[in-house]
């Protein structure tokens, strides 16, 4: 009976051209009303800032809020309304569920944003062996499987061209791909957040958030809770040390890039050169930072989040361990037979990584760097209804 009403107010709010909300946007707005009545979480973190500058909750701002969410649990621990009680409230798993389905809401091209829902730990892992297989039959059947006179030098297997030519469009889509979900999302959520235009020190604050990960201390400083209630900052720090060691990577790479086309400097790279030094730090983070998160995600407790989410996570995570361990590996047997070998797995986890960018774990920091952009915006305009924390 109740699906059947609730069919029948979908399809009158369609007819009248009103927005329609989904299961987990409903359940969203149906737990800030009653958070918005009781406010005891109002310090912890951006959420509920934002929450107490509404008295309604429509699409955008269920999306804003969602990706304002860091899912660190402290609302949850705190909630005298939480399960078992019969309001049931759990802000961070709801948000979560509807932070997952606005990843594919504003997937470009749309067509591929039911992607999101299927790149889990067995996609991804197999995507990266699947394409470390063909590159090593081809390495094998051009004879070069366990050579011993490259000299170290990965080019003289793969030249340097033909790697730009593969990834360089591929990065460039996935920098597209992103851009375009993104910008819809802004255009969205910017006249729920006031309509005010960015400035200087809304984005100031949103970057330094964004770089301290500051909405991960759990609103007092102690961090998240883990499972048992206890507060934890590892969550925190191996997302830094993730973070970090991805940056670092990429920027090894740029400045390599440059080395090479502004100043002839070729490749291969040794210590103490910059490109290396930066790849060598970066690996190591992301080492230290994807496997303390793996045996977090593992171990956190479903109520913590949405579960259906988690291949997804592990799938990214994996991804990052693999790419950043293989390229260790190439460097330290890069004047080994073993060479050819450790390349074709090392470009196997990089290429699987790229093709999955788009539609996987790694859009959540782009949506949340957006949200908090807004909410430092939407904190320094007049408060509509004249009450809250900002």
């Amino acid at each position: 009976m109740q699906s059947l009403e609730l069919l029948t107010r979908d399809a009158r709010a369609l007819a009248q051209g009103e927005v329609v909300l989904t299961a987990p946007e409903t359940e969203v707005a149906r737990q800030m009303q009653i958070c918005n009545a009781c406010r005891y979480c109002e310090g912890f973190c951006g959420v509920f800032p934002a929450m107490t500058r509404r008295l309604e909750f429509g699409k955008a701002d269920i999306h804003f809020l969602a990706n304002l969410c860091h899912n660190c649990g402290a609302c949850l621990h705190a909630c005298q309304y939480a399960p078992p009680h019969e309001f049931a409230i759990n802000v961070p798993k709801a948000m979560a569920e509807v932070r997952g389905q606005t990843y594919a809401d504003y997937a470009w091209p749309p067509a591929l944003g039911k992607l999101y829902q299927r790149n889990g730990l067995t996609l991804s892992v197999a995507l990266a062996a699947g394409l470390a297989l063909f590159l090593l039959l081809a390495v094998a059947l051009n004879g070069t499987l366990w050579p011993t006179n490259l000299g170290g030098n990965f080019y003289n297997l793969f030249p340097h061209n033909l790697l730009v030519s593969l990834f360089a469009p591929v990065f460039l889509f996935v920098v597209f791909a992103l851009g375009m979900g993104v910008t819809r999302f802004w255009r969205e959520v910017t006249p729920a957040t006031s309509g005010a235009p960015l400035s200087l020190p809304a984005t100031t604050e949103a970057t330094g958030n964004v770089l301290r990960l500051k909405y991960l201390d759990g609103g007092h400083g102690d961090g998240c809770h883990n499972e048992d209630d206890a507060y934890t900052l590892s969550r925190r720090r191996y997302h830094h040390f993730t973070f970090y060691g991805f940056m670092l990577c990429f920027a090894a790479t740029s400045v390599a890039t440059v080395y090479h086309y502004a100043f002839g400097w070729v490749a291969p790279y040794e210590l103490p050169s910059l490109p290396k030094l930066l790849g060598v730090v970066g690996g190591l983070s992301l080492l230290i930072g994807t496997a303390g998160l793996w045996r977090l995600n593992r171990r956190r407790d479903p109520a913590h989040g949405d579960p259906a989410q988690k291949p997804m996570d592990l799938g990214f995570i994996a991804l990052l361990f693999l790419t950043s361990a293989s390229g260790l590996a190439l460097w330290l047997g890069r004047g080994t037979p073993a060479l050819a070998v450790l390349l074709c797995l090392h470009l196997g986890a990089v290429m699987a990584l790229f093709a999955t960018l788009p539609y996987g774990k790694f859009a959540h920091g782009v949506f949340r760097t957006a949200a908090l952009l807004r909410h430092a915006v939407e904190k320094r305009q007049p408060n509509p209804i004249g009450l809250g924390a900002d």
